[in-house]
Parts: structure tokens; C-alpha cells; sequence
């Protein structure tokens, strides 16, 4: 399955927010790093999966395997 990639005002469009509070509120507390975006290339840009995002909206929760210790 392919990915939708989006920048943050991309993001803010379609979720009707405003792009500052995705990067000061939404950013690290409910979207996660390598889950719902990523910084391609090692760089300070910033790109949504929107198909997470959205999975994360709809349904609450992170589709994630837990580490078995």
C-alpha cells in the first residue's frame, strides 16, 4: 500500500487545524515520530502519513506490536 506523505499545512487542510498547534500540540503528544510522520533524510523537514493520521483519528489508538521483554 502507498503512502499519502503531507507537510504539516498539507495536514492542517485536511483536518481543519491550524498548523501551529499540529507542531506545538499535536506533534509529539498524540502524533508520534515514525508512526504518524517522519523527518526524511535526516533533515528538519517534517512529513504526515496521512493513512496513520487518520487511523489515529478515527480510532483512538496506535496500531504498534508490543516489545516482548
Amino acid at each position: 500500500m502507498a503512502n499519502t506523505y503531507l507537510t504539516t499545512e498539507e495536514l492542517a487542510s485536511r483536518i481543519k487545524y491550524d498548523p501551529r498547534t499540529i507542531r506545538e500540540q499535536l506533534k509529539d503528544a498524540v502524533l508520534i515520530e515514525g508512526v504518524h510522520y517522519i523527518r526524511p533524510f535526516g533533515g528538519r523537514k517534517i512529513l504526515f502519513i496521512w493513512e496513520r493520521v487518520e487511523d489515529q483519528m478515527l480510532h483512538g489508538y496506535v496500531d504498534v506490536i508490543p516489545m516482548i521483554v
